[in-house]
């Protein structure tokens, strides 16, 4: 057995059966989605361990500047970017999901062992690159799978319960970070290779333990590359959520910032990575439960709320002066990414065609790509020349101007 029983039937409450494809799916969540749960756990546990440490560790370590920090985050997302729109469309050519997930995490997992081995920036640098090339590859192709394989009516729960489990890895990974650096002397490297560990776990569990449903061949197959007459079939509203997903990505830099903001007021490098531990938690605790209540709720509200959140946080970053405030201000970040991240993944996957959402997920994920690679790189510069308050106040402003085209598309009732 791949999963603890106690674990699925938690979250399988309901007892309807359809068929997806070839695959029997009762209206219970998927175990499929059980396991994409598990591997994105995994291979963010392994991911965290490095980053929660890893801008102290460019910083501190090998003395690189805060700019550089950005810049490597900035393009790290954008290879990202550019990667998720092309498998996309080829998981939408090809009419398979699952192999290019394996070859995007598995990917990942092979990049591991170069953070342990990095004496520079550069190596770093290619780690990272190497790394976002996995996750690109894998972004789309794992978004449209979810849908592919989950009912209409439980694609926010189904959404939100990957999130939170990616989340629930992303707080194990800070948190064994801690413990590395605490019992054995502060050595960045030994956590590095600890990392390796659940990667290559995680790859295993998608070979053994992810199924995809064979798909209807269709009279008009998507075109590679992209081509414009299938864009055109992408409603207005997918293009509307698009613009919107860009501008809030806009004020949600690197995640490398809010550990420079904790090293900045103090606390130790060992424990540094408690800020990521915080901000996950509250993620990985919210993101489930907001996603049920997306199936049930209005949208435009909950993400209304979740900017208001961020903009909070912000405000506190901005403002901190102390530990208390630091992890304050990341935990209303964590619960501004649980009300959201999952369910802009909801409103691409609606109102996208099935023959086109990997396409649909591709383009979703090159904007707010861009998004973050412009981020990272303005909070680079204007930490380097104003220092964090300002840079967190920045995002602030950019959190508000989402909030505002939010209401022109609530009025024209998109969400």
């Amino acid at each position: 057995m791949l999963f603890p029983q106690g674990f699925v039937s938690f979250y399988q409450t309901q007892k309807a059966t359809k068929k997806i494809g070839d695959l029997e799916v009762s209206g219970k969540l998927p175990k499929d989605i059980i396991a994409l749960g598990f591997v994105s756990l995994l291979m963010d546990m392994s991911s965290e361990m490095i980053h929660s440490l890893l801008p102290v560790f460019l910083v501190g370590t090998l003395g690189v500047s805060a700019m550089t920090v950005g810049l490597i985050e900035g393009v790290a997302e954008a290879t990202a970017a550019f990667a998720k729109v092309f498998s996309g469309v080829i998981s939408d050519l090809w009419g398979r999901r699952k192999p290019l997930v394996l070859a995007g995490y598995g990917l990942a997992a092979l990049t591991k062992p170069l953070f342990a081995l990095a004496t520079g920036a550069g190596t770093v640098f290619t780690a990272r690159f190497i790394d976002r090339i996995g996750k690109g590859i894998r972004g789309a192709p794992r978004d449209a799978l979810i849908a592919d394989v989950t009912p209409p009516e439980l694609r926010g729960a189904a959404y939100g319960l990957r999130q939170a489990m990616d989340s629930v890895g992303a707080v194990l990974g800070p948190l064994a970070a801690v413990v590395f650096m605490t019992f054995y002397a502060g050595d960045f490297r030994l956590a590095f290779w600890a990392a390796s560990v659940p990667a290559f776990f995680c790859v295993a569990l998608i070979v053994f333990g992810v199924r995809e449903p064979g798909r209807e061949k269709k009279a008009r197959a998507a075109k590679f590359p992209i081509h414009k007459d299938e864009l055109a079939r992408l409603p207005a509203g997918y293009w509307l959520a698009v613009v919107f997903a860009f501008l809030l990505t806009l004020s949600r830099f690197s995640e490398a910032f809010l550990l420079l903001r904790a090293s900045s007021v103090g606390i130790s490098a060992a424990f540094v990575p408690l800020a990521l531990l915080v901000m996950n938690l509250i993620f990985s605790l919210s993101a489930y439960p907001l996603g049920l209540l997306a199936d049930r709720a209005n949208r435009g509200k909950l993400f209304a709320a979740g900017i208001w959140m961020l903009i909070a946080a912000d405000i506190v970053l901005a403002l901190a002066k102390g530990p208390l405030a630091v992890f304050s201000g990341v935990a209303l970040w964590g619960l501004h990414m649980g009300a959201t991240q999952g369910l802009l993944s909801v409103v691409v996957a609606d109102a996208s065609p099935a023959d086109l959402r990997g396409t649909a997920f591709g383009v979703f994920h090159l904007a707010t790509g861009a998004a973050l690679i412009a981020a990272s790189f303005l909070a680079g510069g204007l930490w380097e020349w104003f220092g964090p308050s300002f840079t967190f106040a920045a995002g602030g402003v950019f959190a508000a101007l989402s909030l505002i085209f939010l209401g022109i598309l609530r009025h024209r009732a998109v969400f």
